[in-house]
């Protein structure tokens, strides 16, 4: 990456309107077969511009052709029945009716390396692609064939790895698996969490990264964090075990939260894509609010390994608050380049 400070979001934009229903998550889709297919890939489009403009860096998809950032690459899977529902616990939060585990879990064909390939041919920069870690996919699911959550874990590390593979052979950049699970199960990530993550991306030559956040500003999540007290150390579980890993980028959460700035001293000697927008608000920051944000996070990560990005993904954001913000994570992020160059 060449300019100093790559700005980029985390993962999910606003859907359009006309495509699902806005400020939602697990929207339904407004379009059905050929029309959908072709709504999707223009909202693709549609959410590149939007970053081009805005002056991002790094580019996504903002998972406009996903319902879900988990459940979309699930249900492309054999031996999972979306009929059959269970009621689990996500993330030890809030309850919700999930797809059932029913046989041995398998990938026939890529899921997002056709749509992969369109955002490629979209733009020149450099293109990001998310996909759902292992531990929080099983924790997405309730299990009725493996019993085992390592097992299922393990299961799925192995699929996402092959379309990891497939995503980069369409000319992805930055693969990133979303593992917000990292922040709860705290004993499965030292046991198996890790090992998972690395057999999801091994074998890969372009760059790797990992998203561990406080979720989306969804109820749920900031009544949870309303409970975590003056400071969140939850990163202080996962920073020294990822830091010792393969993955290249580590994206954490930090403007408007409790997390302590210099526990991204863990992570010395990796690439920080560090949250300076606030996904559960929709005031939009400042530039100097931006800045500082960033400015805090430089005694503990060198300039050049600092990518600025968002908490978390947009989706349940108005769209034309989801676009200031990105305006402000770029005009912050420029004004902090200005003066590291003085």
């Amino acid at each position: 990456m060449n300019p100093l400070l790559p700005t980029s979001i985390v993962g999910s934009l606003p859907k359009p309107s006309w495509l699902s229903e806005p400020e939602k998550l697990w929207s339904p889709w407004k379009l059905r077969d050929d029309e959908l297919r072709e709504g999707k890939l223009d909202a693709q489009s549609l959410a590149a511009d939007e970053q081009r403009r805005a002056g991002l860096h790094i580019i996504s998809d903002g998972e406009q052709t996903r319902q879900h950032f988990v459940t979309t690459f699930i249900e492309h899977l054999k031996g999972v029945d979306f009929d059959r529902r269970e009621t689990v616990r996500i993330r030890d939060r809030y309850d919700a009716s999930v797809p059932t585990v029913v046989g041995a879990v398998s990938r026939e064909q890529s899921v997002f390396a056709a749509d992969a390939s369109g955002l490629r041919a979209l733009t020149d920069q450099p293109i990001k692609w998310a996909l759902p870690g292992p531990m929080t996919m099983i924790d997405t699911l309730y299990d009725d064939h493996y019993k085992s959550r390592e097992k299922l874990a393990w299961e799925f590390a192995t699929l996402l790895n092959e379309e990891a593979k497939d995503l980069e052979a369409a000319g992805v950049d930055i693969i990133q698996i979303d593992e917000p699970a990292f922040n709860v199960f705290f004993d499965e990530l030292e046991d198996w969490g890790i090992a998972t993550l690395e057999r999801a991306v091994e074998g890969l030559n372009c760059e790797t990264a990992v998203h561990i956040c406080y979720g989306y500003g969804i109820k749920a999540n900031t009544d949870w964090k309303a409970t975590l007290g003056s400071e969140w150390r939850q990163y202080e579980r996962s920073f020294p075990l990822l830091q010792q890993s393969s993955i290249d980028i580590v994206s954490l959460e930090s403007h408007n939260s409790r997390v302590p700035v210099d526990l991204i001293e863990l992570l010395r000697g990796k690439k920080v894509m560090l949250g300076a927008i606030d996904v559960a608000s929709n005031t939009v920051e400042t530039v100097e609010e931006v800045a500082e944000t960033l400015r805090r996070a430089l005694p503990f990560v060198d300039a050049d390994k600092l990518y600025p990005s968002t908490n978390c993904g947009m989706a349940p954001l108005d769209r034309r608050v989801a676009r200031d913000k990105m305006v402000a994570l770029t005009a912050g992020a420029d004004l902090l380049r200005r003066q590291l160059s003085e």
